[in-house]
This record gives structure tokens, C-alpha cells and sequence, in this order.
């Protein structure tokens, strides 16, 4: 392992090697594997807001997240049904975030806030969409050559947001199914609705499409839940594991959609 002092040394040494802050997903089958030890590094720590944005450090742990005051309550409420309070304590947002499971639970509330990444190399600087920078189980567009800088949440005024998890127990466990939603209304006008499901495909599911019909259909009377139910149901494409079956984790997250879109008809939080 090799422990660079800078994130310009860091990058200079990024190529070949596999990025690791908090450690706590570290598998002995990643033993033969040569890492390079980021999360003492201050240019990827900290919380800030700066020009209606939120900006956290990719090894800021989840526990800052949960003991903030300005990180948007829909992600520190994912982040609060996260394994133990000790791994929280080690464990980092961008390392949630570069595992790429479909399970992450910061993942749904991410999508769900437009969340951007800063992706940076000794050579380059991009920023790409957290939806677009998930690619399957594992999987990401994160180059051998980048690390992941900051996530980027816009300033989000939803009337209410949250964030409920499907899982063996009420702790310390991955989830079976997940969704993270927030909608905002005006003047009795649905103006913004997002949903967005974990674990019930190869990727967290959000679809602008269906959330467009939803706004355009509101208020709701005529099947249109049901109808939004049925294209939900296209997107999903759980699998069965140790954990749970396809058929109930489609079963459960399509109640879980359910659920929140007839809290929103009936005006409840």
C-alpha cells in the first residue's frame, strides 16, 4: 500500500493501483491487489455549500454526512440505515459510490438529488451525472488513471423527501429492496416528483419518463397510479441471491412505490 501526501502525488500514482479510504468493503480476495491510501487526504474530506450547491469530499464518512447540518435529510436518511455506527465511522461516501452496487443505499437518495461527480486525473476534470456514472454490479466509468474528487448535490426544495429500505432486519443489513422519493407541490400543483429503486435491478432505476406522465396526470384519478405501477414494473429486473427472490423483491418495491404515490394523493408527508 502506498500513502501519497497530496491528491497531485495520489494521481501521480493512481495508475495500476485500487483506491481505498475507509476500507471497510476490503476483501481478503483483494489481498495480491496494491492500494493506494486516499483517506487522509484534506482535498477529499469535508462538507460545504458554495453557490446553491452542496459539495461533500469523496472520503468524507458517512458519519459527517449523518451529523451535518447541510447535507439534503433524504441522503443522511439513507445513510443512517448503513451497517454499524463503528463502520460509519470509517466508511466514506465515495467508496459507497465507486462499489457500484446496486444494494448502495446512497445511491437512490443520489439520484434522486440530480447528484453530479468530479472526476479528476493529472491530465483532466470532468464531471459526469451519478446515473450515468453507474454501469452495473461492481461496474462504473471511473478510469484507472481518476479518482473520485467531490459529489455535487444542487439545492433541492421538495415539499417532502425520503428514503425507506427492505431488509433481513431493521440493522446492519444489505438491502432486498430499497427507494428513495421526494415531490414537490405548488399552488395544489405537482410541479417535481423522483423516484428512485435499489436493489431490484443491475442499476439504481430512475425514470424521468415516468415521472414526467406523473406530473402531467395529476392529480390522480382515472388508474394512473396503476398505470405508472405497470411501467415501473418493465424497468425492474431483480435477481435472487442469499438474500431475497425476484418475485419478492419486485412484489416489494412496487408496494413501496405504491405506497408513496398515495401518500402524495392524499397530501401526506
Amino acid at each position: 500500500m502506498v500513502k501519497p501526501d497530496t491528491l497531485q502525488e495520489a494521481l501521480g500514482m493512481r495508475s495500476g493501483k485500487v483506491p481505498l479510504a475507509g476500507g471497510t468493503d476490503l476483501m481478503v480476495r483483494e489481498v495480491n491487489k496494491e492500494f493506494l491510501y486516499i483517506g487522509h487526504l484534506p482535498e477529499l474530506k469535508g462538507i460545504r455549500a458554495l453557490e446553491g450547491k452542496i459539495i461533500i469530499g469523496s472520503a468524507t464518512t458517512l458519519d459527517e454526512i449523518v451529523q451535518s447540518k447541510i447535507v439534503p435529510e433524504v441522503l443522511k436518511q439513507g445513510v443512517k440505515v448503513m451497517a454499524s455506527p463503528g463502520i460509519r465511522n470509517m466508511a466514506t461516501i465515495g467508496g459507497n459510490i465507486c462499489n457500484s452496487s446496486p444494494a448502495g443505499d446512497t445511491l437512490p437518495p443520489l439520484y434522486i438529488l440530480d447528484a453530479s461527480l468530479l472526476l479528476v486525473s493529472l491530465n483532466e476534470v470532468r464531471t459526469v451525472s451519478v446515473m450515468d456514472f453507474i454501469k452495473g454490479p461492481g461496474k462504473n466509468i471511473l478510469r484507472e488513471d481518476e479518482l473520485l474528487k467531490e459529489i455535487i448535490i444542487p439545492d433541492m426544495d421538495f415539499t417532502y423527501a425520503g428514503y425507506r429500505k427492505i431488509g433481513t432486519r431493521n440493522a446492519l443489513a444489505l438491502s432486498k429492496a430499497s427507494i428513495a422519493y421526494g415531490y414537490k407541490i405548488e399552488m395544489d400543483r405537482l410541479v417535481d416528483i423522483r423516484i428512485a429503486l435499489g436493489a431490484v435491478a443491475p442499476t439504481p432505476v430512475r425514470s424521468k419518463s415516468i415521472e414526467e406522465f406523473l406530473i402531467e396526470t395529476y392529480p390522480w384519478e382515472n388508474g394512473e397510479i396503476h398505470r405508472a405501477l405497470v411501467m415501473y414494473d418493465k424497468l425492474i429486473n431483480p435477481i435472487t441471491d442469499q438474500r431475497s427472490t425476484a418475485e419478492y423483491r419486485r412484489w416489494v418495491s412496487l408496494n413501496l412505490i405504491k405506497d408513496f404515490l398515495m401518500g402524495v394523493s392524499r397530501g401526506e408527508d
